[in-house]
């Protein structure tokens, strides 16, 4: 029986953790959940699993938070949104906890930080989303296996096919409308602009140590192979399965078995696996991503907050769809690159790039 601490239980990743303990009562114990804001949805979550430790982190110190969850767990899974979700992965590996990760921000903003007091404690990672649980299968979960490339797939989101002309006028709506997968708002827009995609790059790169250079990726519009490995004699090992998070999920869940999840592949009907090249052009926010997470130091951390303050603004109806880039540029283009030496470094650049990004967003809805 593993006992589990769930950060973030009332977002979409988080539901489906939930629906893989339930499914498995006999592997899992839900002892802490951990949601940003009280709600009915989070309270009846606490009625229905009985954590003996549960909190709205809005309403109470993140830091303490953090530590509280801690006490009885064997795997701490960060499904938090944002950058707050830093500082339960770095509490979780402090602490020497198994640290199932969903939370993007961790790797991206803080990813020598963790890993380094991960090396520490002896803390584990395993990773949740889709495309780096299946680099990490396909590795067959050692992630220090020599390499030729990692190759990422991505379904190229709402606007696969549109020109930059056609961007100027796309609405909330239409970004919301992904083509194979159902996920929160943010990370959805995220996949239009292929900023999403440029975070998995920095994520992998951290994950597995893999040169930039030797990371490539490529449209995959059916969503069914989630990333495949090149070897050095050129054999590829690919990921597949149909597109949900509830297989990853589980995968970081039971690691190192394996147990029924979801409804296997249909071979007696037909499909399609098509690939095409990513044109980069149409996606710049996927280049400044990569600009960025080569750069490394503050940037990273930088693009990430300015990124999330653009995309609300995109949401709101506030800034458009092509101003998203504008916005985070300007952003990155006021920082200069520094080393990151502390989880407090990274908070102050974290404020500053969220100010400075509705600074320029005012400006430009004058």
């Amino acid at each position: 029986m593993k006992n589990i601490a769930l950060i973030g239980s009332t977002g979409s990743i988080g539901r489906q953790v939930l629906k893989v303990v339930k499914a498995h009562p006999d592997l899992f114990k839900i002892v802490a959940l951990v949601a940003n804001f009280p709600s009915a949805e989070f309270a009846a979550q606490v009625n229905e699993f009985k954590p003996a430790m549960y909190a709205a982190a809005a309403q109470n110190r993140s830091g303490a938070v953090a530590a509280a969850c801690m006490e009885g767990a064997d795997v701490i899974f960060n499904a938090a949104g944002g950058f707050a979700g830093l500082e339960y992965s770095l509490a979780a590996v402090r602490a020497g906890k198994t640290l199932a990760l969903a939370n993007k921000e961790t790797l991206v903003c803080g990813g020598d930080l963790v890993l380094e007091e991960a090396a520490k404690s002896g803390a584990e990672i395993l990773p949740v989303d889709s495309e780096h649980s299946a680099i990490w299968q396909c590795l067959d979960f050692d992630k220090t296996r020599k390499v030729r490339r990692l190759i990422i797939t991505a379904s190229g989101g709402a606007f696969r096919g549109y020109t930059p002309e056609m961007l100027k006028t796309v609405t909330p709506a239409q970004a919301l409308n992904h083509p194979t997968w159902q996920m929160g708002k943010k990370i959805t827009v995220d996949s239009a602009t292929l900023v999403n995609k440029g975070y998995e790059v920095i994520e992998a790169h951290v994950l597995y140590g893999v040169p930039y250079k030797d990371i490539e990726t490529v449209i995959q519009p059916q969503s069914i192979i989630h990333s495949m490995v090149e070897f050095e004699d050129g054999a590829i090992l690919a990921q597949m399965s149909y597109p949900t998070m509830e297989l990853p999920i589980q995968m970081a869940l039971t690691y190192p078995r394996r147990y029924t999840c979801e409804r296997p592949m249909d071979f007696k009907k037909p499909f399609s696996l098509d690939f095409e090249p990513l044109e980069r052009k149409n996606f710049p926010l996927y280049d400044l991503a990569l600009g960025c997470g080569e750069a490394g130091g503050v940037l990273p951390c930088v693009l990430n907050a300015a990124d999330e303050v653009a995309v609300n603004a995109f949401l709101s109806e506030n800034l458009t769809y092509t101003d998203i880039f504008t916005v985070v540029e300007g952003v990155v283009g006021s920082v200069k690159r520094e080393a990151v030496i502390s989880y407090e470094q990274l908070a102050v650049a974290d404020a500053y790039a969220r100010a400075k990004a509705e600074e320029i967003i005012k400006k430009l809805k004058k």
